[in-house]
């Protein structure tokens, strides 16, 4: 009887094997293997990654019909229903195409973990390089211009410092991120932006708002994270050449290298050359700074055990820039006889992210370190500058229980300035170069209320060796009328700490005395969002609207008084308060015919009120800052071919300008489109 038992269970065990069976395909995309593509089956929670090949397989599927999903970030989602047989392998090949609709990417800004943008309870834009080839520029600096409510200002007519604003708030509010690091920071931020090529970037994401409760200090009006390229999935060879009728010159060049057969390596090179005097306006000094820039970008990315994550990157920055009378040489640099401003930058960058070995737990230790040397004249004035930025956070995502999803983390923030001004000598205006310790620690976590509503809750204290505790906290819900509908609202607090430097360049570039009134304080923001997020399938192709109403209110505001003293600026922190206020909309359209319209605006009422010495409160209007901006595209490709063609603008409302007594310019700009 034992026997007969055995028997049966031998055949009724076989019967259950062989009813399953094997899928292999591979994934392109023009003709080329991708790698690095997730590949799934989702309603059997089967899933895995192409190789460098394209190729991927999936075992022990059950025979029948099944839905195939492939998705990679820059690429148009795939869906085909499958039928599994009891052949060896059932073979498929997937064709992906690139997209610059992101709706369905995925996202690791708002949250630090990689969610879907329609799963995510923050709001966060994603930008692909697709977006930014439609308007072709050298840098990050320029490109962002493309994105609806950010804005790239020159701040220095002579040398060209420029910043980044978001929803009309100085460019000092906005943080700048490298994979999440804080590399850009104070004083880069002055010179340093226009640096970073186009070449490096997979993508861009932007958190519009305060993000200090992951990302502390800077993140006060809204965050810029720079997803750099991954080396598995980068062509094996690319360039790019690019040049304006201003003779500009921009030249990119990767290539990919696999070293070992767990070790890829991407190494590009970016040089940037602009050496023609353009005097338009015939005041004998140059409109735009002459500039040399080299920058090289090296990044490893190493396989591991369980898909554990491991890369490192290295990036060296040479750039000479000068601007001033049209006859300056470098003989003259520091002298009084002929003005000139020369400014030398070289800078060192590494970031790396290692997943410790620790089974069933996903813990990443994320570190950067970055050197940055000034070495600048404003005719007679020096400004001799040395930063250094060591960073470190260990995060530890954990799946609490299957309606919590905590996200923990330690940080650690380093910072050596030294320069050759009085901001860094004591007492006896002996050298005093100034470090800040900034150890940090926050906890967020997801909570599903239901199938439509999400509540992220977060926290975040720091500890300013200068400044003392700080504490930001945030929470974000999510409500999701259906899959294509979602509702956001976000609520966080954001500080910052004062940077001179990067403040205001005017202080040195415009020959002014610097007064600070009183020791600086923090400052603090409150910030509330609504966001709507919609994805409409009409019969001629796709519709994506985006629309978020923001409200930042700030205390504490840093002002620089221009207007007292012609010869000084006065640094003091606002007596009252500073706001910004406004809607912003994003909407593109897909046509099948191969057509495809972008179209975004913002509007904006940016103020601050100030209480006098005799108690009397006024309202005073930002610089700087447009009511209303708007942004477009146009793009059509011809079907069948890769040709593909494009039509780009911006255009800008009136914004009050800096004017002194008895000025002959106007307060105010005129309406114009670019």
């Amino acid at each position: 009887m034992k026997n007969i038992y055995l028997f049966f269970f031998i055949v009724f065990s076989y019967g259950i094997n062989a009813q399953t069976g094997s899928l292999k395909g591979i994934v392109k995309s023009a003709g080329k293997p991708l790698d690095m593509v997730n590949v799934g089956i989702p309603k059997l929670a089967k899933g895995t990654q192409t190789d460098s090949n394209g190729v991927f397989i999936l075992l022990k599927i059950p025979y029948g019909s099944h839905e195939i999903v492939a998705s990679m970030i820059g690429y148009e989602s795939f869906r085909q229903r499958i039928t599994i047989t009891n052949v060896p392998f059932t073979e498929i090949i997937i064709d992906l195409k690139e997209n610059d609709n992101t709706l369905d990417e995925v996202v690791v800004t708002g949250t630090m973990k990689e969610v879907s943008k329609l799963e995510s309870p923050v709001p966060v834009e994603v930008y692909s390089p697709v977006l930014f080839k439609k308007n072709p520029t050298p840098s990050l600096f320029d490109a962002v211009g493309m994105i609806n409510g950010v804005r790239p200002q020159l701040n220095c007519n002579v040398c060209n410092t420029g910043d980044i604003h978001i929803n009309g708030m100085e460019g000092p509010y906005t943080m700048i991120t490298i994979d999440g690091m804080p590399i850009v920071s104070s004083l880069s931020t002055v010179y340093g932006l226009s640096g970073i090529p186009n070449a490096m970037v997979q993508r861009i994401e932007v958190v519009k708002g305060p993000a200090s409760t992951l990302y502390g200090s800077e993140a006060v009006g809204g965050l810029i994270n720079v997803i750099t390229k991954n080396p598995t999935s980068a062509p094996i060879f690319s360039f790019d050449l690019n040049s304006t009728s201003y003779q500009e010159i921009s030249f990119d060049a990767s290539a990919k290298f696999k070293v070992t057969k767990k070790a890829t390596s991407l190494l590009s090179a970016n040089y940037f050359n602009f050496n023609k005097i353009f005097d338009i306006n015939n005041d004998n000094f140059t409109d735009l700074a002459l500039q040399n820039r080299v920058s090289i970008f090296n990044k490893w990315n190493f396989e591991r055990k369980q898909n554990r994550l491991a890369n490192i990157a290295f990036r060296y920055l040479y750039e000479d820039r000068w601007g001033g009378q049209k006859n300056w040489t470098k003989e003259f640099r520091g002298t009084d006889q002929i003005y000139g401003e020369s400014i030398y930058t070289k800078r060192i960058e590494l970031i790396g992210n290692y997943q410790l070995p620790i089974d069933n737990e996903r813990v990443t230790l994320q570190y950067s370190f970055n050197n940055h040397d000034q070495n600048s004249v404003y005719g007679t004035t020096y400004y001799i500058a040395n930063q250094k930025v060591a960073f470190g956070q260990l995060l530890w995502d954990k799946k609490i229980s299957p309606k919590h999803d905590a996200l923990m983390g330690l940080a650690f923030r380093y910072t050596f300035y030294d320069d050759s001004t009085p901001a860094t000598a004591d007492l006896d205006l002996r050298n005093k170069p100034s470090t800040i310790l900034l150890p940090g620690l926050f906890v967020q976590d997801e909570i599903e209320l239901s199938k439509k509503n999400k509540l992220l809750l977060g926290l975040r204290y720091d500890y300013n060796s200068q400044h003392g505790s700080i504490l930001t906290p945030r929470i974000n819900l999510k409500h999701s009328l259906n899959q294509n509908h979602v509702f956001r609202f976000s609520a966080g607090t954001g500080y910052r700490v004062v940077n001179l430097f990067t403040e205001d360049h005017a202080a040195l570039t415009g020959a002014r005395k610097v007064i600070i009134r009183e020791e600086l304080r923090p400052e603090r923001s409150i910030n509330t969002n609504l966001n709507y997020a919609s994805k409409i399938f009409p019969s001629f192709g796709f519709i994506g609207l985006d629309a978020s109403l923001f409200y930042t209110r700030f205390s504490n505001k840093i002002v620089g008084d221009y207007t007292i003293d012609p010869d000084a600026i006065i640094y003091d922190n606002l007596r009252g308060y500073a706001v910004s206020r406004g809607l912003t909309v994003n909407s593109d359209f897909n046509f099948d015919s191969g057509l495809k319209l972008i179209a975004g605006f913002t509007w904006m009422d940016v103020f601050q009120n100030e209480t006098n010495e005799n108690g009397i409160m006024s309202r005073m209007p930002q610089l700087f800052v447009s009511k209303f901006s708007g942004n477009w595209a146009v793009s059509y490709t011809v079907p069948r071919t890769q040709l593909g063609f494009d039509l780009t603008g911006n255009v800008y409302s009136p914004m009050h300008l800096p004017v002194q007594i008895n000025d002959y310019r106007p307060d105010k700009s005129p309406w114009f489109s670019i």
